[in-house]
């Protein structure tokens, strides 16, 4: 019997043939990749470097340029931060809470305030790990093991997560004596973290990240208050609802039920949609137009619709303007990188005329708006006028909104703009944050499943496009809002957990599109499910689960 396997390597299509029990990273040499390799994907499932070859298979090299690779080389950044902050302040909590800027945020609770110096001298610790490249070692243990383990170093946290894990079985990572449970793979050793910068942000630190678009450099920090502001909003409703991470939330359902919880959400919703409308009440003198914009799946249309309806209680009655309606026709639109139609980019608009039309708005003027149609990708016009009375106000809600080209014959004074996205608050436990995107991805699976009939495969495959679009169109302006708005429920991981698991798990290990739904899953499957039944028909989340009334 043979002991030699075969490795396709991806994408060269070239297959080499290796010893059965080869690790991985054995290998790395033969994939011509010029940058760090941080971890493999073997017949498309994320393991780690040392993992072992042990039958034939397709073999991707994960780096530092890709999603995935960004993944694993924060969680892998994130240990050796706690473990340094756990060595230069001992007996102190390190929680990470979100990201911000080009990197994340998070505080540490210690006997005393953290002061500058305290995070410099962490940084410093950091860098001496790394230059050490120590071992990052991946064990499996017995659910009562790591119990145990957890319990001798006072994590209550994790002891808390371990209550809703199924799995008789879970991997710990080990590094220098450290011990810690992350929600995923991490890179071999300490050496594979090289850029990074630990900085001080009152009351805790930022840990900033290279980028994928230019790995081996930190972006100098942009500063972004607003946002800031969001996620200290975020956690303050956290307190008033007794949620801040997938425990305390679990909790509260297996002793109360969800319903109580969803009525206080969906009313503080409510209160914040109540406030910017009367915020752009107080300025109706002179703001003729409100601009929406936001990152896919961030209920756009239902906070536009709610917001509408709190502008009709102060008297203003608000017209809606689509930007879909000013796609320059098909032939003119331009072409991305790859020579498809680039839709997302602000060419793709004809904004000039778009701004012809706010002036004629703003003046009083009649306007003939136009009609795309999508089949011919021609813009067509069948006699729809508009003509704004005193009372009238145009809400755009868009990509571009926050972009001031789109709108650049409108002075700003005459502009509100509102930024929404879903900001969770929520955590697995002090160490794994959720992402906004993992979020957001959830919500477009279970919406493009039953209002647009994609299949969770389709909806994964189509993602990168998308962050690519938000990267590039949304994210760089969204410091521009008047006015933030968190769309996230606390309660509605639970809820889409009924839709989104057996849409993900449709998806055939044999996949390029399986390593991202096994993750979902599994980072669904610390949630408990609740009813949708009394989820109320104007909630933002009913714009994806279905049975909205807008």
């Amino acid at each position: 019997m043979s002991n030699e396997v075969q490795v396709q390597l991806y994408p060269a299509n070239t297959i080499i043939e290796v010893t059965q029990g080869t690790p991985a990273k054995e290998i790395t040499g033969e994939s011509n990749i010029s940058g760090p390799i941080l971890a493999a994907k073997i017949n498309y499932a994320i393991k780690n470097l040392h993992t072992p070859l042990q039958q034939d298979c397709i073999l991707e090299f994960i780096t530092l340029d890709t999603e995935d690779g960004m993944r694993i080389y924060e969680r892998s950044l994130i240990m050796v931060l706690i473990r340094a902050t756990w060595e230069v302040l001992p007996n102190s909590s390190v929680s990470v809470k979100h990201s911000l800027g080009n990197g994340v945020y998070g505080e540490i609770d210690y006997e005393r305030p953290v002061k500058d110096s305290d995070i410099r001298t962490i940084e410093k610790r950091m860098q001496k790990i790394i230059e050490n490249d120590e071992p990052i070692i991946r064990r499996r243990l017995k659910k009562e093991e790591v119990v145990e383990l957890f319990r001798q170093t006072g994590e209550t946290d994790k002891l808390g997560l371990l209550k809703y894990r199924q799995s008789p079985s879970m991997d710990i990572h080990t590094c220098g004596g450290f011990h810690d449970y992350s929600y995923g793979t991490m890179v071999p050793s300490t050496g594979y973290l090289k850029p990074f910068r630990l900085r001080y942000y009152l009351p805790g630190f930022i840990l900033e990240l290279p980028r994928k678009e230019n790995p081996g450099l930190i972006p100098e920090y942009e500063e972004q208050g607003k946002l800031a502001h969001v996620y200290f909003e975020a956690e303050k409703w956290g307190k008033i609802l007794g949620v801040h991470d997938v425990v305390s939330l679990n909790d509260l359902i297996s002793r109360e039920g969800p319903n109580d919880l969803i009525r206080v959400t969906e009313a503080l919703h409510e209160k914040k949609i109540s406030k910017i409308a009367d915020l752009i009440t107080e300025n109706i003198d002179n703001v003729r137009i409100v601009l929406i914009a936001g990152p896919s799946s961030s209920g756009k249309t239902t906070f536009a619709q709610r917001l509408s309806i709190q502008l009709k209680v102060n008297g203003i009655q608000p017209v809606a303007i689509s930007l879909d309606d000013y796609f320059v026709n098909r032939e003119n639109t331009p072409l991305d990188e790859n020579g498809d139609y680039d839709f997302e980019c602000l060419d793709a608009v004809d904004y000039h005329l778009f701004n012809q039309h706010l002036i004629h708005l703003v003046q009083g003027e009649k306007v003939e708006l136009p009609k795309y149609n999508f089949t011919t990708g021609k813009r067509e016009y069948h006699g729809n006028t508009m003509k704004l009375n005193s009372s009238n106000l145009i809400i755009v809600e868009g990509i571009h909104a926050l972009n001031d080209t789109l709108t650049h014959s409108i002075p700003k004074g005459r502009k509100f703009k509102i930024y929404v996205s879903p900001l969770t608050q929520l955590s697995l436990d002090n160490h794994n944050r959720i992402p906004t995107t993992d979020l957001r991805i959830l919500r477009r699976i279970v919406r493009d499943y039953h209002s647009r009939g994609y299949t969770a495969r389709e909806t994964i495959s189509r993602w990168p496009s998308v962050r690519s679009g938000e990267e590039k169109y949304i994210f760089p302006f969204q410091e521009h809002a008047d006015v933030m708005f968190n769309s996230a429920l606390v309660y509605e991981l639970s809820g889409l957990k009924n839709y989104a698991e057996p849409l993900l798990a449709e998806i055939n290990q044999d996949c390029p599109e399986h390593p991202k739904a096994r993750r979902l899953r599994k980072f669904l499957s610390y949630f408990l499910k609740i009813d949708t039944c009394n989820i109320p028909a104007n909630s933002i989340i009913r714009e994806f689960i279905g049975e909205s009334c807008f």
